[in-house]
């Protein structure tokens, strides 16, 4: 018997659509995806691939985000954490419980992992700081 999917691609459109409105009229974020974002319709088909690939497993996302936002000056741990929070209010908002759960799960781990490369490359011979915990959503 055939497991069901844990989403739809419309789902996962949903989520980042909703999640990226949030980032982008965000005070502390947008000002820094904005500046970085020239086509957001392309970069929100891009984004759902990614999520497509996470969430589903296809094959549609062939890209290498750590050197993109390695390459990005300026970021901070305070970004990061802010991501997380508007991530885990969007998550908290998504009426299918498993696919909000395994995003949330992949999200903090995309988010520690991207912090870490982009400390170690500024200066590998800092220790690395750790991201503070996104606080669940009232």
């Amino acid at each position: 018997m055939d497991t069901p999917p844990l989403c739809t691609e419309d789902d996962i459109r949903d989520l980042v659509e909703t999640f990226y409105g949030k980032v982008r009229s965000d005070a502390l974020l947008g000002p820094v995806f904005n500046g970085m974002v020239h086509d957001w319709d392309e970069h929100l088909t891009r984004l759902s691939d990614f999520w497509s690939a996470v969430l589903l497993g296809t094959r549609r996302f062939a890209g290498m985000p750590m050197p993109t936002h390695v390459a990005m000056p300026n970021l901070s741990a305070a970004l990061f954490e802010r991501w997380l929070v508007l991530f885990g209010q969007t998550t908290a908002a998504l009426p299918n419980r498993p696919m909000a759960d395994a995003a949330m799960q992949m999200a903090q781990r995309m988010a520690r992992s991207l912090w870490y490369g982009y400390q170690l490359s500024r200066d590998p011979s800092l220790p690395l700081a750790e991201l503070r915990p996104a606080t669940p959503p009232h």
